[in-house]
Formats: C-alpha cells, sequence, structure tokens
C-alpha cells in the first residue's frame, strides 16, 4: 500500500532541518493550515496530510473497522512517520480532535515526537459529573448526530459558524463549510462519533512528551475550563489561551498561533 498518497501526503522543506507534522480537525483537511506553514517553511521540513475519509485522501482505503475509535486515526499519523523514515524529534501540531489523535500515537511510539503542539485539545467533550466538564450531555452530541444523518448540509452549514467563531470572516466560514460538506457523509458520520464520544483524558495524563496548549478563549467546543484541565494532565505543558472566538484559530487568527509557536519552539527552530 503506498501510504503516501493514500494520505494525500505532502512534504516540503530541506531534509536536514527539524520536522513538523501538522494534523488537521475532524471534517477539514491539510489545506486549513496554509496560513501557518509559510512561517516555518525556512526554519522546518514540514509534512502535511489528509485523514483517510477526508481531504483528497484515497477512499477507496477507508475502513469502517479501523477508523471506528481515534487509535485507527492515531495509526495513521504512525504510518506516516513510517513511510517517510521519521523515528525520533518529530515536532506534532495537532487541531482540535487530532490533539488526542496524536497523544494516542506520542503513547503508542515513545521517542517518535520531541514536541507536541495542542490547538484546542479536548480529551472528552461530555460532561462527567462531577469532576469534568466537556461541554456536552450525551443528548446533545446524539442529536448533533442525528442531524448529519437527516440534514447533513444543514447540519454543515450550522456547525462552520460555530468551529469560525462569532465575528468571523465569511470566507473562514465557507472554507469550514465547504470542507464539511465535500466530506463523505457515511465517513464524516463515523469521524464525528468517534471524535465526540470519545474518553482520552487518561491517555493525556500518560503524556509524556512537552506540550503547547493553545485555547480559545470564547470556544462553544472546547472552553477555557478543557484547557486548563489539559494543561494539568500533562505534567510538562504551557497554557496560552488566545484572545479569539471559535475553534479554528490557526485560520482566523494566524500571527497569534504563529507567534505562540515560535516562542515555543524557540530552542528546536531557528526561525
Amino acid at each position: 500500500m503506498d501510504i503516501l498518497k493514500r494520505n494525500n501526503v505532502k512534504v516540503s522543506g530541506a531534509e536536514h532541518l527539524p520536522v513538523m507534522l501538522y494534523a488537521h480537525g475532524f471534517g477539514c483537511s491539510q489545506l486549513m493550515w496554509a496560513d501557518i506553514t509559510p512561517a516555518f517553511a525556512h526554519c522546518s521540513q514540514q509534512v502535511l496530510f489528509d485523514f483517510v475519509g477526508s481531504g483528497q485522501s484515497d477512499i477507496s482505503q477507508y475502513s469502517f473497522s479501523r477508523y471506528a475509535n481515534l487509535s485507527g486515526y492515531a495509526q495513521d499519523v504512525l504510518d506516516i512517520c513510517d513511510a517517510l523514515g521519521l523515528s525520533k524529534d518529530v515536532i506534532f501540531v495537532g487541531h482540535s480532535v487530532s490533539c488526542s489523535i496524536g497523544i494516542l500515537a506520542a503513547n503508542q511510539r515513545p521517542g517518535l515526537f520531541k514536541s507536541m503542539i495542542l490547538l484546542g485539545p479536548s480529551p472528552c467533550f461530555l460532561n462527567m459529573p462531577p469532576d469534568y466538564h466537556g461541554g456536552f450531555e450525551h443528548a446533545d452530541l446524539a442529536g448533533l448526530i442525528d442531524l448529519m444523518d437527516q440534514n447533513y448540509l444543514g447540519w454543515a452549514n450550522y456547525l462552520a459558524p460555530v468551529v469560525a467563531g462569532a465575528g468571523a470572516d465569511p470566507q473562514i466560514t465557507g472554507q469550514l463549510s465547504d470542507s464539511f460538506c465535500s466530506t463523505d457523509p457515511v465517513m464524516a458520520r463515523q469521524f464525528a462519533q468517534a471524535t465526540f464520544f470519545a474518553d482520552n483524558r487518561a491517555d493525556f495524563a500518560k503524556l509524556s512528551v512537552p506540550a503547547l496548549i493553545l485555547q480559545h478563549k470564547e470556544d462553544a467546543l472546547a472552553s477555557v475550563a478543557v484547557g486548563q484541565f489539559v494543561h494539568q494532565q500533562i505534567k510538562n505543558s504551557e497554557l496560552v489561551v488566545l484572545d479569539v472566538a471559535g475553534h479554528a484559530a490557526h485560520m482566523s487568527h494566524p500571527a497569534l498561533v504563529i507567534q505562540a509557536m515560535q516562542h515555543f519552539l524557540q530552542q528546536e527552530l531557528l526561525c
């Protein structure tokens, strides 16, 4: 199997430079990193890809059993690293559910990642009283899945403004909506199920890799309280709350994300 074709892997930059691997969120693709990657083009080798079932991946390789939970997506990450001969010192950059996916991969393959940048992480979207408030009741998320079944385009048009955030550039909302709509509805539904009903809190606590947590100040999907929980779970972590509404600062406020990343990576990258 050609892993690089399967996951539409794109590599740029000199081989001797530190490697940055970018993982997109649910319903998105590698295109969402377009405003971030230029800032690191001269000081890193950058790897972008699409999860199977997303973007321009080879959907003929989609497996309902493999992608029934997030471990299948974590295996995509490991497969890509293996195909590129990457075995250590990779800088992982993940958005939303890819934060959980990256942590699963890091825990499974100790030594692969040197550091992790987690944008809008949520180890569990569900409320687990009395100790954890993920933001959603089970019935809320089940209703969201039902909406996908009943009216997929309506669901996409509902979710895109939530992810983009209040007052976002209509172009960003449109890009997100187009991305959601272009994803196969059956595959998107399973990815949504795997994303919104996962509980990876214990996995976050096992992470031994230094991490930068970038949380949005006003985020309907992952609150600041969730970011603080993640910060408490990951022993060697730094929490930065971005003064941003929405769940996609890499698209809406890329300069803020770049600044935080450069500060965190100043010992690893000569940018």
